[in-house]
């Protein structure tokens, strides 16, 4: 496992944690040149970094992450965050299955953590709730679907409906269920 994160107190306690439950850290670095070596270095089976790193501190770790999944597809990815950047969240989780996208302050208990990083090993895909909330919230609007389909939104409603149904999504009080419907999609992944 390569780890990247630029707080020094972190990256050596979550190598100590990793290594309590069995993983091997082969390299702890401290930014995304850094990382991108040690990847080079080393062949990791899963890679985990974080978004903000030097020199810049706005998403350097996450742009490293992309570039990583192109070059090696197949490389588990765990990017951990106190943010949700987006775009390019969007654009890593289109990359396929493996990757992971967490965020610091929701990770309540090391096990689950562990087990997520086990499940993007695995080649599935873990993404913090916060995370695919704020996707959506960027995403168009039924009147937009239809218009750029050149659909009506009644057709694009219908489409939606079929989609939950086929996913067994009923409708329900205490959630959304365009966030379930997304999060059934990637857990198939």
């Amino acid at each position: 496992m390569v780890i990247a994160e630029d707080s020094v107190l972190l990256r050596e306690g979550l190598a100590q944690i990793l290594e309590r439950f069995g993983h091997i850290v082969v390299a702890a670095v401290g930014d995304a040149e850094a990382l991108c070596d040690a990847v080079a270095e080393h062949r990791p089976d899963v890679v985990v970094t974080d978004v903000r790193m030097p020199p810049g501190f706005t998403d350097e770790g996450l742009r490293a992450a992309l570039e990583l999944r192109r070059e090696r597809p197949r490389l588990p990815t765990v990017v951990l965050s106190q943010y949700v950047e987006t775009g390019s969240a969007e654009e890593l989780i289109a990359t396929g299955g493996g990757v992971g996208y967490l965020l610091k302050d929701r990770i309540g208990e090391v096990a689950e953590f562990v087990d997520a990083l086990r499940r993007v090993a695995a080649g599935g895909t873990v993404i913090d709730p916060e995370v695919v909330r704020r996707l959506l919230a960027h995403r168009r609007s039924n009147a937009a679907i239809a218009r750029r389909l050149s659909v009506t939104e009644a057709a694009v409603l219908k489409h939606i409906g079929n989609i939950f149904g086929k996913l067994g999504l009923q409708p329900a009080s205490d959630d959304h269920r365009r966030v379930r419907a997304v999060l059934a999609y990637l857990s198939g992944l």
